[in-house]
């Protein structure tokens, strides 16, 4: 993929490449270890303003069914008592402003609703490619994470969970975008 120079030739409307991204998280466990997952279902948009990128915004959801974290009990536990996927199948997140930091980072601040609960949360996002496709289409790569506290969406189970699992937990985003023609 070539290398795009100005930000201005991406400006455009694009959609989420499911195959080519990921979306993820890593939470910590008792005895300092790490559970990493991701979600396998999801759909996202993008309105990149190359020219003004404040003007620029993204949608994403994500079926909280899709969690996968290599574990089927521990995935079943999440789908259920935590995520309650019955009740709430959809975790979304809304952009509502983009701010550049420098040239190639930027600042998503948008609505994140998990459980139906709705919180405003600030993505670190950077723009890690840009160019032509195999195809003629222009494609971005953006990479980028979050952290927060899952007892602000209720997302937990009993009083041993508060102890045996952190309640912070990094969202991450490794995402690849096409623009529409």
């Amino acid at each position: 993929m070539s290398t795009m120079t100005k930000l201005s030739e991406l400006t455009g409307d694009y959609v989420f490449d499911t195959a080519r991204t990921r979306i993820g998280f890593v939470a910590r466990h008792a005895m300092a270890t790490r559970v990493r997952g991701q979600f396998d279902a999801f759909e996202g948009s993008a309105y990149l303003d190359g020219d003004d990128p404040s003007k620029s915004s993204a949608r994403l959801t994500i079926e909280a069914r899709s969690i996968q974290t290599r574990n089927r009990q521990r995935d079943d536990q999440l789908r259920g008592t935590f995520l309650d996927i019955d009740h709430h199948p959809a975790i979304t997140f809304t952009s509502s402003q983009v701010e550049q930091v420098d040239e190639t980072r930027f600042e998503v601040t948008g609505d994140l609703a998990v459980r139906g609960v709705t919180r405003a949360v600030t993505v670190d996002l950077e723009l890690t490619g840009a160019g032509n496709d195999p195809r003629g289409g222009i494609r971005v790569g953006f990479k980028g994470s979050v952290t927060i506290d899952r007892n602000d969406w209720g997302v937990n189970w009993n009083a041993a969970t508060r102890i045996m699992v952190s309640p912070k937990v990094t969202l991450e985003f490794d995402v690849s975008a096409v623009r529409r023609s």
